[in-house]
């Protein structure tokens, strides 16, 4: 069957020939058997949350939605083996219930987690890394329809290329990630002033387990989230369930989907919607469960830019972006935000080698974001900005291959697993070379 595609955030959109859903590893097999025999190439549909159009095609697209579960748990080592396309909204307390969880996640858990592994997703905390460095083992079906196993031990190269591999060597059917055991989280969150936090921006995030940002444009306010690990039984209680549906239900999806609807049609009121928006989020405390914590529901729908830049450049690219905004005067209603991650050793990984801050501007999908991303990607050029995989960016292999040193080696084994190009589309052909 075909129909049309698209994206969470309706900025890309795809007709395949050719619409697959499968429930089986057999299924992908089939699938790409069918491919290779059509000659055409195939890509692999998440849930769509990608604001690139890493998935978008004219040949098969695969659905792996069907493939979804904990498969397996090794309890002495703390690893799952899990199928692909298991959504993290129904990974996360699947692991509560085995006394285990992931050290980072994201803010938003509507992905796939091979989605997220694919694209980098990777949460905050500077003694901490992204998803895909929790992944201990992949299993791929490979273009000619074979599986392969692979991990640090085998297959080694495959394992370091396939971790963030933009579903351009193979279609990942399960993951093996490595857990920790479950945990709770002491969530602050407060309004401050931007140039106080700049002024004490590094102190903050070597200070808390996870520190997340979020500054309106036009304005001087910046929400800032501290998390930080607690035992049983310490720290305040979860939020309460009228203080939850009022803050995250209320205030953050259905009035904020209200104001960005009417800043579309009067841009002109948008810095004193951001004061006033700025300043509806106030200070709250509460614990809960690592993932309750770190992940928020987002519903207003949006288009996303996001660069990872070393973390001594965080100050300057956020000074450049403010003073853009007071030069432009350009109507963002959404809040810029600032996360820190650190150094891992995934080869196509934003953070391969080096600690970085990450720096996410995004617009509201009924606006027009193409000057605010084309400014910040010129700012954030100067401070060799690695982009997110999954986020609006326009650099393609030359670029590439200048930030990510182990960039020729991923091309190597590309061409050794996926020589005829079957996973591939123009944006992969962009992002790698052909």
């Amino acid at each position: 069957m075909s129909a049309t595609w698209r994206n969470w955030g309706g900025n890309v959109s795809a007709r395949p020939g050719l619409v697959t859903e499968v429930s089986s590893i057999e299924g992908v097999r089939g699938a790409v058997r069918t491919a290779r025999e059509r000659g055409v190439p195939l890509r692999v549909a998440g849930s769509g949350h990608s604001f690139t159009p890493l998935v978008a095609t004219d040949g098969v697209l695969l659905r792996v939605d069907g493939l979804r579960g904990v498969l397996d748990v090794d309890r002495e080592r703390a690893r799952v083996r899990v199928a692909a396309g298991t959504p993290l909204h129904e990974l996360n307390p699947a692991l509560q219930a085995l006394g285990l969880a992931l050290p980072n996640l994201g803010d938003i858990d509507r992905q796939t987690l091979s989605g997220a592994v694919a694209t980098g997703t990777h949460g905050t905390g500077v003694r901490l890394q992204g998803i895909a460095a929790a992944v201990c083992g992949l299993t791929l079906v490979l273009a000619d329809g074979s599986l392969l196993r692979c991990s640090a031990e085998e297959e080694p190269e495959v394992f370091q290329a396939a971790r963030v591999g933009l579903g351009a060597l193979g279609v990942v059917v399960e993951l093996e990630l490595q857990c920790v055991p479950a945990f709770r989280l002491h969530a602050r969150e407060s309004g401050e002033s931007f140039a106080g936090v700049l002024a004490s921006i590094h102190d903050l995030a070597d200070s808390h387990d996870h520190v997340d940002m979020h500054w309106f444009p036009h304005t001087d306010r910046v929400l800032v989230k501290r998390n930080d690990r607690v035992g049983p039984g310490e720290g305040p209680g979860p939020l309460p369930a009228w203080r939850r549906r009022l803050d995250d239900d209320l205030l953050a999806n259905r009035v904020y989907e209200g104001v960005n609807r009417l800043l579309s049609r009067v841009p002109a009121a948008t810095a004193r919607a951001n004061q006033l928006s700025a300043r509806a989020l106030g200070a709250r405390e509460f614990a809960d469960d690592s993932w309750r914590v770190f992940c928020s529901s987002r519903e207003v729908r949006f288009v996303e830019s996001e660069y990872a830049v070393p973390r001594r450049a965080v100050v300057p690219v956020l000074t450049e972006l403010r003073a853009w905004f007071e030069r432009s005067r350009e109507p963002v209603p959404f809040p810029v935000e600032v996360r820190f991650v650190g150094a891992d050793d995934v080869w196509l990984s934003t953070a391969y080698e080096r600690d970085n801050a990450y720096v996410a501007v995004h617009q509201y999908h009924r606006m027009d974001p193409s000057r605010l991303f084309a400014a910040f990607e010129a700012i954030v050029a100067e401070h060799a900005g690695r982009p997110h995989w999954g986020k609006v960016h326009t650099l393609g292999a030359e670029r590439l291959g200048e930030l990510y040193p182990r960039f020729a080696d991923v091309l190597a084994v590309r061409d050794r697993v996926d020589p005829d190009r079957r996973f591939t589309n123009d944006h992969v052909r962009h992002l790698l070379g052909d």
